[in-house]
Formats: structure tokens, sequence, C-alpha cells
């Protein structure tokens, strides 16, 4: 048990410094009353290095990801919120059951104690809405100028049971295409908050935790499902264009069948962007059976994270792995990978 502190941290009007980083007693008040008073969990609370917990038959499965998005907060979300929802999605794509997530946080000295408490209440309220609990991380802070606010790292683990094999390399042609619904929430919503744009209707991130969505989906059709991916930066576009390479084929998808809200499709228009390579943070792209994909649709449409959901496309034998689409109009045009940054820091 460790001694109280003389004081509480004061996270009104506080500010994170250097101490907060050093491995003292202000490291561990900030640990205290902050981490683990949010996170709160009984593998956390041991105050260890690291967790140690029991693993459920079946196969391992870990992802790490970094989140350096600006801003911190937009509408529908935040940088904490953001972590949890991109590392546990990560690691329901392989069909797996998502159990425990660890978390790095670099901080910049001068930080508003208040805004990392924020963060790190929203972070808490995510991985208890997603079922995967922080149990273990590490604090690091930097000098003033060298971090922009916060950086977060998360890792996290799940476990696929053995009846399931989803892989990004596992397309076939003759399967069919489908998306649990529309397209560049996210990334609109971030240019949006970051350069203080006004549209008639508030457009909001779509970041949500998906692993509740693919177990329905994996508890439906175990056997019917090749593949699965979130189309988070390069948008559809490149998410498609990732598993047609992995997996040697081709792909044919439907302009008029892609999901996209007309606000979005109107602020892209005014941006200059193109939604199939705008981020998404919310959504999942599936291979699956051609003959298993109108039931699957259904139980996506089940899901309120899956309600828009739509068959776009299938799986052609190509060569040269091409992404084709074919337009509203009639005529087919290459989906290509994308060149450069369409929009920085945007998860």
């Amino acid at each position: 048990m460790r001694k109280p502190y003389t004081s509480k941290l004061n996270i009104a009007t506080g500010k994170v410094d250097l101490s907060h980083g050093g491995g003292g007693r202000a490291m561990a008040q900030l640990i205290d009353e902050l981490f683990i008073k949010h996170f709160d969990n009984d593998l956390l609370r041991q105050h260890n290095d690291q967790a140690l917990f029991t693993v459920p038959a079946g196969r391992l499965v870990i992802s790490t990801d970094g989140h350096v998005i600006s801003p911190l907060f937009f509408p529908g979300g935040d940088i904490g919120s953001l972590a949890v929802h991109g590392t546990v999605n990560d690691v329901a794509m392989s069909g797996a059951k998502p159990l425990y997530l660890a978390a790095g946080f670099i901080l910049e000295e001068g930080f508003p104690l208040a805004d990392l408490e924020k963060i790190v209440i929203s972070m808490a309220a995510a991985a208890k809405r997603a079922g995967t609990p922080v149990v273990t991380g590490d604090t690091k802070v930097v000098e003033r100028g060298k971090g922009d606010g916060v950086f977060i790292t998360t890792t996290g683990v799940g476990i696929v049971p053995e009846d399931v094999n989803i892989s990004g390399n596992l397309a076939q042609p003759g399967c069919a295409i489908l998306l649990s619904g529309s397209i560049g929430d996210h990334g609109v919503a971030i240019m949006a908050g970051r350069e203080n744009l006004q549209f008639d209707t508030t457009i909001v991130s779509d970041s949500a935790a998906l692993n509740s969505l693919v177990a329905d989906m994996v508890s439906a059709a175990p056997e019917a499902i090749h593949c699965l991916r979130d189309p988070t930066r390069g948008g559809l576009a490149t998410a498609l264009n990732e598993l047609a390479q992995q997996s040697g084929v081709g792909m044919v998808i439907d302009e008029t069948h892609v999901p996209i809200k007309s606000e979005v499709k109107a602020a892209c228009e005014i941006l200059g962007l193109d939604p199939l390579y705008v981020a998404n943070e919310g959504k999942l792209v599936c291979i699956c059976n051609e003959t298993a994909a109108e039931s699957l649709l259904a139980v996506m449409r089940q899901h309120p994270l899956g309600r828009d959901a739509a068959i776009i496309g299938e799986v052609i034998a190509d060569e040269h792995g091409f992404v084709q689409m074919t337009t509203a109009f009639g005529g087919r045009r290459i989906v290509d990978w994308p060149v450069g940054e369409q929009l920085p820091r945007i998860c």
C-alpha cells in the first residue's frame, strides 16, 4: 500500500510537468489519481509493470497502434476513445474476441491535467463498452514544444477460435464484398474540426468498437467469411487494394451501392476530397462466400453499427490485382492506391 500523498492532484488548473514522467512520487500520484482511478480494474490495481492473466483456449492475436490525431477532441470522439476503438478493431478483424489493452501515453510538458482527465475518462468508457479493460501501461513526458499535447499507443490481445480462419490473403474470385455502412464520416469530421469549417449539418465521426458486430457475423457464418478489414487511413480504396494485393485477385465495386451520407459527399466536394480515400474509424469491409452474402448482410443490418450495410461488389480473377469501380454513368474506372496523404494525422 502506497503512503497517502500530502495533497491531491490539481486536475482543475494543473499542468503536466516533467516530474510526472520522472519515476518519482509525482508520477506515482498521476498514475494513481488519474489513470488507475478511471481505468480501475483488478490487474491494473496491482501496480505491476506487466499484467498476468489466463488465456482462454484458441489462438492468440496481438495488434498495436499509435494515435497522433489532431485535433485531440472532435465531433463524435477524442484521442482517448479512438485509441481504444482503433486497436480493438484491428484485433477483431481477425475474427478474434479482444480481451485486454495496454496503453502508452506520451505527454507534453504544460498539457492541462483537466484535458488529460477528459481523455482518460473517454478512453475508460470506450474500453468498458468494448469489454476490453486497460490492464497495463506507461507514461512519458517530453519537453514543452516537442509533443503536441498527447500521443497514445495502444496494444490489444485477443483470442481467435480454432474453427475461424480470417485473413487478408483469403479472398477468392466469386466472393462478395460487403461494407458495414457509410464511408468518409471520420475524415470529414476531423477536417471540419481542424479547420473550424461550418456545415449546415454537424458531421460526426463514426469512431466505434466493431468487435460486437464481428462477433455476430462470425457466429452466424464462421466458415463463409474470408477477409475482414477496417478501412481507416486511406479509406475504402486503400483497404480494397490491400486485400486485392494480399490475395492476388481483382475487385469490382459499384459506385451506386457504396453508402455515403449526402452531407459527407457535399463536404468532400467542397474540400476536394474523394470519399473513397477518406478515413473511417467505425466501418468494416467483409469478403465472404457469395452464397452467404445476403444472410450475412441481414445479420449486419440487425446490429446498430451495421444498419446501413450493403453488398458493394465482387472479387474477380485478375493477375494485375486491380480494383475497379462501375460508375453511376455505367463506365468503369480504376480505384488505385492513394498517392501521398490526403489528410495527415487522422488517427
